[in-house]
C-alpha cells in the first residue's frame, strides 16, 4: 500500500486493520482491566475515528486522563502472529449512546511515528517488524524473553508474557536488555522498567524501559538501529515521504526463520482447544493482572477477584466435567496461578451442592483464588524466580508468602471478609500442627480450610513442581492417607468418590502405546471419553482423535496415569 502526504497515516493503519479479524481493547495504566471496543468509522483523510464501547457497570471517564484515551488494536490473519497496534493518549470526546453505550470521537495523530520533545522519534513495530529482546533482570539469573513494540534513542517497549512480568517493578534497574534482529545484529545495554501493563487480550504484558548508562558508541549505534526502524516501517506502510527501500536488519536469517516457523506450529496446537479452556485461562490472566496492579500500582482489583470467583461458580454450573478437563490445559502456567485456579475450581466442585450461590462460597473461592499471590509478591534477587529449584534456606523463605500476601493486603486497605480472610491465612495449616504459618491443629481449623488443605496437597502431589515428578492420582491417594495425622480421612474419601483413580485432564497410557487425555468418566470412574495425542510408536507425530469407550479396543486396555513431560506432551499455550 502506499499512502499520499495528505492522507492520515494512522487512520489509514487501522483501516487496514479491520480488514482482518482483529480486536480493540481501550486500556488505562491506572485501570485493572481493559474493556473492548469496536471501530464504528474511520475517516483517513481527517484522522477521526469513533469508537463504540459497551460499558457495563464500568464508567468509560475511568479510561480517560486529560482528555486522552489509550488502546490497542489487535489483528491476526490465519495462523500468523497476532500484529497489535498501540496508540497512546489520543485526544477524544466520549458521547452516550444509550444507558450503557458510549463513542468515542478520537483524533488520531497524523504520523504513525511519535516525535518525542527532544526530537528523537519513537517508531513503532508495525506490519510483521520484529525484533527479539531479552531482560536480565539481575546478573547471572535467567532472562525474560520478549518481543521489541517499539524503539527509541531513549528507550523501549518490551512484549513479555504476563507470567514473566511478575518479577518486574516500575522504577526497577535491570542489569541487562538485549536485542536481536531478525538478520542477527545484536545490541545490549542497562535500563530501568518505567512502566507495566496488560498488552491486548492474549495474556501479554508491555513493559517500558529506559536506556541507562549508554556510552558515544552505543548511543551512535543506537541511532542507527532507530533510524534503520523507522526506515523500514515507512517502507511497509507504503509511506514514501521518509524514503524507499527496506532495511537489512528485517531480513530474516536462517535462525529466524526456524524460530518462526515453531512459533507457527505452536500457534497451530494452541488453536485445538476444548471451548471452555479459554474461560479457565481468563481467570489465570486476570489473577496475573491483578498482581500486576498489586505490584506496581498499589491498587486491589476487587472486582475482577470476584469476577473470576463468578466465572469459576458459572463453568461448574454449565458442565463441570468440561471445566475439569479444560483446567488440564493450564499446565503450561506459572505454577502458582495453575495452582490457584485448578484448586479453586475443585473447591466450587465441591462446594457447587452447598448453596452454590451464597457468600459464603463465594468468599471461599475469591479466597482460593488468592491464596498463592503471596509467592510472586516476594520474588526478590534472594528468590529471583518460582521456577528454580529451590534451596533449602529459599524454601523457607517462601513459606514467608501467607504473610506477604496478608501485609500486602493491608497495605492497600481491602479487608477480606472472615471466610476469604480464613482460606488466605490458614490453608496451609494442617490438622497435626505441623503446617504454615502458624502451626495450628485440627481444632482451630474451619471446615473450609480442612476441605481445601487436601484439595491442595493432591494437586501439589499430582503436578510437577521444581525437581520433583507428578505422582498418579492412586499414589496421591495413598500418600495422603498415609498421612492421616494431617488431613482429613473422611474427606479424603468423598474426594475419591468425586474424582475416581483416573480424573478428568489426567494422561492415561493404554496398552497398545497410545497416549490419552481423559475428557471423560462414567458413574464408575472409568474412562469413556479420551483425546488420543501421541502412538509412541512414531514419537515425533502428534495426534488428535476423540474415542469413547466403544472404540478402546483400538488403543488397547487402560494401564495408568502417567507423566505428560515424560513423553514430551504438553498442553498448548495461547
Amino acid at each position: 500500500m502506499s499512502y499520499s502526504e495528505k492522507e492520515n497515516h494512522s487512520a489509514l493503519m487501522i483501516q487496514s486493520a479491520l480488514d482482518n479479524q482483529h480486536e480493540v481493547s481501550i486500556f488505562s495504566k491506572s485501570v485493572p482491566y481493559s474493556v473492548e471496543a469496536q471501530v464504528v468509522q474511520v475517516d483517513t483523510a481527517s484522522g477521526k475515528v469513533v469508537l463504540q464501547v459497551f460499558s457495563d457497570e464500568r464508567d468509560i471517564h475511568n479510561y480517560l486522563t486529560e482528555g486522552m484515551v489509550s488502546f490497542d488494536i489487535e489483528t491476526t490473519k490465519g495462523d500468523d502472529e497476532a500484529e497489535i497496534l498501540n496508540f497512546e493518549k489520543v485526544k477524544a470526546q466520549v458521547m452516550r449512546k444509550d444507558r450503557n453505550l458510549y463513542e468515542l470521537d478520537c483524533q488520531l495523530p497524523r504520523s504513525v511515528f511519535i516525535y518525542e520533545s527532544r526530537g528523537g522519534v519513537r517508531v513503532p513495530f508495525i506490519l510483521g517488524m520484529q525484533a527479539r529482546v531479552a531482560i536480565e533482570v539481575y546478573e547471572n539469573e535467567p532472562t525474560l524473553k520478549g518481543t521489541l513494540r517499539n524503539l527509541s534513542i531513549g528507550g523501549c517497549m518490551v512484549d513479555i508474557s504476563i507470567e514473566d512480568s511478575a518479577v518486574l517493578t516500575i522504577g526497577q534497574n535491570v542489569t541487562g536488555v538485549r536485542f536481536e534482529f531478525p538478520n542477527g545484529e545484536t545490541f545490549f545495554t542497562k535500563g530501568e522498567v518505567r512502566h507495566i501493563r496488560p498488552f491486548g487480550n492474549y495474556w501479554r504484558a508491555a513493559v517500558g524501559v529506559h536506556f541507562n548508562d549508554l556510552d558515544e558508541k552505543s548511543e551512535q549505534y543506537l541511532s542507527y538501529l532507530v533510524t534503520e526502524s523507522e526506515r523500514e516501517a515507512a517502507s511497509r506502510a507504503g509511506i514514501k515521504t521518509l524514503g524507499d527501500g527496506t532495511s537489512k536488519l528485517f531480513a530474516a536469517g536462517d535462525k529466524e526463520k526456524s524460530v518462526l516457523q515453531r512459533e507457527k506450529n505452536e500457534r497451530e496446537e494452541a488453536s485445538k482447544q476444548p471451548p471452555m479452556v479459554r474461560g479457565v485461562r481468563e481467570v489465570a490472566h486476570q489473577l496475573q493482572v491483578m498482581l500486576m496492579f498489586m505490584k506496581n500500582r498499589n491498587i486491589f482489583p476487587q472486582d475482577a477477584l470476584y469476577d473470576c470467583a463468578d466465572t469459576l461458580l458459572f463453568l461448574v454450573g454449565k458442565d463441570r466435567k468440561q471445566l475439569l478437563y479444560a483446567l488440564s490445559f493450564l499446565r503450561g502456567e506459572a505454577e502458582w496461578v495453575r495452582h490457584a485456579v485448578q484448586v479453586a475450581a475443585s473447591l466450587a466442585d465441591f462446594l457447587k451442592f452447598e448453596a452454590p450461590h451464597s457468600n459464603t462460597t463465594r468468599e471461599a473461592i475469591a479466597g482460593a483464588l488468592l491464596h498463592t499471590m503471596g509467592k510472586p509478591l516476594i520474588l526478590s534477587k534472594e528468590i529471583p524466580s518460582l521456577k528454580i529449584n529451590m534451596t533449602p534456606y529459599q524454601k523457607d523463605l517462601l513459606k514467608g508468602h501467607v504473610q506477604a500476601l496478608a501485609e500486602k493486603l493491608e497495605f492497600l486497605g481491602w479487608q477480606p471478609s472472615n471466610v476469604c480472610k480464613d482460606i488466605i491465612l490458614n490453608c496451609n495449616e494442617r490438622l497435626d500442627g505441623s503446617g504454615y504459618p502458624a502451626g495450628k491443629t485440627a481444632a482451630s481449623l474451619s471446615e473450609n480450610v480442612k476441605l481445601l488443605s487436601l484439595i491442595k496437597v493432591i494437586n501439589k502431589l499430582t503436578n510437577q513442581r521444581n525437581e520433583a515428578a507428578p505422582r498418579s492420582p492412586i499414589d496421591a491417594y495413598r500418600w495422603v492417607n498415609e498421612h492421616s495425622e494431617q488431613y482429613d480421612k473422611t474427606i479424603l474419601v468423598e474426594y475419591i468418590q468425586l474424582y475416581g483413580l483416573y480424573p478428568i485432564g489426567s494422561l492415561a497410557k493404554f496398552s497398545q502405546g497410545f497416549l490419552a487425555w481423559i475428557v471423560d468418566i462414567d458413574t464408575k470412574g472409568m474412562p469413556n471419553t479420551v483425546h488420543v495425542v501421541k502412538n509412541l510408536a512414531f514419537p515425533d507425530m502428534t495426534m488428535n482423535t476423540i474415542l469413547t469407550a466403544a472404540d478402546f479396543s483400538q488403543i488397547g486396555k487402560l494401564e495408568g496415569i502417567v507423566d505428560p513431560s515424560e513423553y514430551g506432551v504438553v498442553n498448548p499455550k495461547l
